[in-house]
């Protein structure tokens, strides 16, 4: 788990995640949080301290009534080590670094000419360069980098088997972005990175189940279920976006027709309002434009990619029941145009009680993508 240390108890990586993701928390707290005794937890807590990833804050509260002296909660030292998360598109790469807590410490964007592997990688390299020996100077206290990328990724080796936006194919993203950088390197799956920083540090935190689905370039959908992000024995669990809804509808890339993804992606959507418009020129915020100025055939393009992903989160809330739903993506800054249609497909096919599930929507700027990345990193940490 640490280079200090060649094993650790899994008390101890109990203790380190929940303080972590939960934090301040006192050893009484944590003792009944985890169903450890408080000599266990206080053993647990000793090595973390003197090698300062946790630290005891000053005493604020008494553990029950009629207690001794107040409890000194345990927290995170944010900045013990800082971590490297990068978003990589099909024009851009986003990167940031973070502290042990997910925090943004700084950010830089490289654009891309072309997303050639062996450019990107190139352009990876020196926005690291960048990011670590910019203001704040963390490259002394930084160890891995985190890679976000769209498509079907092999999580445990860092393969990227396929991106259909990037194009690319096989490619040993881990083991070259490892001699770019001379980093400790994990790479997953866009989507699912966003779901790990969701799940650890924001809408999903102490949540035993919750999905977010991203709707933009792409429809994807993370899943946590009994406290674990669900990858499935071929990393591909949680595609919402090509699930079948339409049998006559239109082909996807995937060789199938009528997918979710294939109605509501970005790249739909605009291929079917200038259809609508008859504007082969129309770009999707011309799209966006028409449709909130009242073009009908146009706002019905929105609405039928609307009902298509409240049915592909229907079919996520019938088979896994999750407690809660967050919609987020670059293409929520039209939710107005899609919401009511999402809801209302939602509620069609959702069954029973899976139908009470709420949804909140999240806009998030592809920064926080990155950051994603970073998170699957700082996790990384805790289960090496």
């Amino acid at each position: 788990m640490f280079p200090d240390v060649e094993a650790f108890a899994p008390a101890v990586t109990a203790v380190f995640t929940t303080v972590l993701t939960e934090g301040p928390l006192s050893r009484v707290a944590l003792a009944r949080r985890l169903d450890l005794s408080a000599g266990a937890v206080t053993k647990a807590a000793r090595p973390l301290i003197e090698m300062g990833y946790i630290e005891e804050l000053a005493a604020t509260e008494r553990t029950g009534p009629g207690a001794g002296r107040p409890a000194s909660p345990l927290a995170i030292r944010a900045d013990r080590e800082f971590f490297v998360g990068v978003k990589i598109t099909g024009d851009e790469l986003i990167g940031v670094v973070c502290d042990l807590r997910a925090e943004v410490r700084t950010a830089a964007h490289r654009r891309l000419a072309v997303p050639d592997v062996d450019q990107v990688l190139t352009e990876l390299g020196e926005l690291v360069d960048e990011l670590l020996d910019g203001p704040g100077d963390y490259r002394a206290g930084t160890r891995r980098l985190g890679l976000a990328i769209s498509g079907d990724v092999d999580r445990s080796t860092g393969l990227v088997r396929y991106s259909p936006f990037l194009r690319w194919h096989d490619v040993p993203l881990q083991e070259r972005a490892e001699k770019i950088t001379g980093l400790t390197v994990t790479v997953e799956n866009d989507v699912k990175a966003l779901t790990t920083a969701e799940h650890w540090f924001g809408e999903g935190v102490g949540a035993e189940s919750f999905a977010l689905v991203t709707v933009g370039a792409g429809i994807g959908c993370g899943l946590v279920i009994g406290g674990r992000l669900v990858s499935g024995s071929h990393g591909v669990a949680g595609e919402i976006g090509h699930i079948g809804i339409d049998v006559n509808g239109p082909a996807c890339y995937c060789g199938s027709r009528g997918c979710v993804e294939a109605i509501a992606g970005a790249d739909a959507i605009v291929r079917q309002a200038r259809e609508a418009a008859g504007r082969p020129g129309l770009t999707f915020e011309d799209a966006v434009a028409l449709a909130r100025g009242g073009d009908g055939p146009v706002g019905a393009v929105f609405a039928r990619a609307g009902d298509a992903i409240g049915s592909g989160i229907a079919a996520v809330a019938n088979l896994v029941g999750p407690a809660r739903i967050v919609v987020s993506g670059e293409g929520v800054e039209a939710y107005d145009l899609y919401e009511p249609h999402i809801r209302a497909g939602f509620q069609r096919q959702a069954f029973g009680a899976a139908a009470d599930c709420p949804l909140s929507i999240r806009q998030l700027p592809f920064e926080q993508w990155a950051r994603g990345a970073a998170a699957v990193s700082i996790k990384a940490l805790v289960a090496s």
